[in-house]
């Protein structure tokens, strides 16, 4: 409980840290009264309309993502597992870049203001997503496609660890290529949208949507704390959870449903994010051990720090904010999941 204070602690410093440094610094005493409704005009917008939405966006995807990572890894029984190692949050993306180019949902309209259904880019470009909510479901529909294939697969072949997570790369290979393909007959402004839309940025969010991954993450959080005592049977094996009387099919189609919503949320809105859901679940692991009462809380605030430490320094390092973000995190990940596949096979 204190190393989880201690991580809340740290997500709010950096918070209050973010909201005050950037490409227009703010002195804190000025950060200060306009959270509390006394700044004045531009730095009001600066803070509530730019890095307050993309803090916030920050801290709730990567609970998002640690949840759904320490998740999969037990119900899979696969230490590799997240939504990007198995091809869901690229399913996520074919899904939405169907949304865009099919469907109509991307555009070159300039955006006024933060509207529920369009969206701009970070850069202030032309290039927005007319229907956020269309874009939304598909990328939902693409994500729970191969949430459903890696299951069977798990289920109907007994699958090791190593060949689901193959399986992951080839759905991966299938999406990318999918997405590709939409793009190979889009219009130039349809393409630069889909290309905008895969870059992990958590800068596009608003409120509304920021609404919505909160919802979905409270309700999914609460279910799986409720559920801990199943996970950590689950992690003794299948036989030992049945045994003690845990529906292991029915809570495994369940738990990966959740965690595909709450991924697939996260891309749609926010693009591709790599390995954060592989990476927070590591790191509690090592801290807190392999107890889902602890694992599960602090994978989710891991993520949070992470996602949002890797956000302050994007912004730090490009003024304007237009680095993406998903560039750190695979930066980040990218190393952990060869050290964990070299690892493995050396035992």
């Amino acid at each position: 409980m204190l190393l989880f204070v201690i991580f809340s602690c740290a997500v709010v410093g950096l918070g209050c840290y973010a909201l005050a440094r950037g490409s227009f610094d703010i002195s804190p005493l000025r950060v200060i009264a306009t959270v509390f409704g006394q700044g004045e005009g531009s730095t009001g917008v600066v803070i509530w309309n730019i890095r307050m939405p993309r803090i916030i966006a920050a801290i709730v995807a990567g609970w998002c993502l640690g949840l759904s990572g320490a998740v999969m890894q037990c119900l899979l029984k696969n230490p590799l597992a997240s939504p990007f190692t198995l091809g869901i949050s690229q399913g996520a993306a074919f899904g939405a870049a169907f949304a865009i180019v099919v469907l109509g949902a991307g555009g070159a309209e300039v955006a006024v203001g933060h509207s529920s259904t369009v969206q701009t880019t970070s850069a202030a470009g032309p290039m927005t997503i007319k229907n956020i909510y269309s874009v939304t479901f598909c990328a939902f529909i693409g994500a729970l496609i191969g949430t459903l294939v890696i299951l069977a697969l798990a289920r109907l072949k007994k699958m090791a660890a190593e060949s689901i997570i193959l399986a992951g790369v080839a759905l991966s290979s299938l999406f990318v290529s999918g997405t590709i393909l939409v793009q190979y007959f889009a219009t130039e402004v349809e393409i630069a949208s889909v290309v905008f839309w895969t870059f992990g940025d958590v800068s596009r969010s608003n409120w509304r949507e920021i609404g919505f991954m909160t919802a979905s993450a409270v309700v999914v959080t609460f279910y799986f704390g409720l559920r801990f005592w199943d996970l950590n049977a689950l992690s003794a094996g299948e036989d030992v959870a049945r045994s003690l009387g845990v529906n292991v099919d029915r809570f495994r189609l369940i738990g990966m449903f959740l965690t595909a919503l709450i991924a697939s949320l996260v891309t749609a809105f926010l693009g591709v994010i790599a390995f954060l859901g592989l990476l927070a679940p590591h790191i509690g692991r090592r801290l807190v051990g392999g107890d889902h009462r602890y694992l599960i809380p602090h994978s989710c605030i891991i993520g949070s720090l992470l996602l949002l430490l890797a956000d302050t320094i994007s912004r730090i390092l490009v003024g304007s904010g237009t680095l993406p973000v998903g560039v750190l995190t695979s930066f980040m990940g990218a190393p952990l999941f060869l050290y964990l596949l070299m690892r493995g096979y050396s035992r």
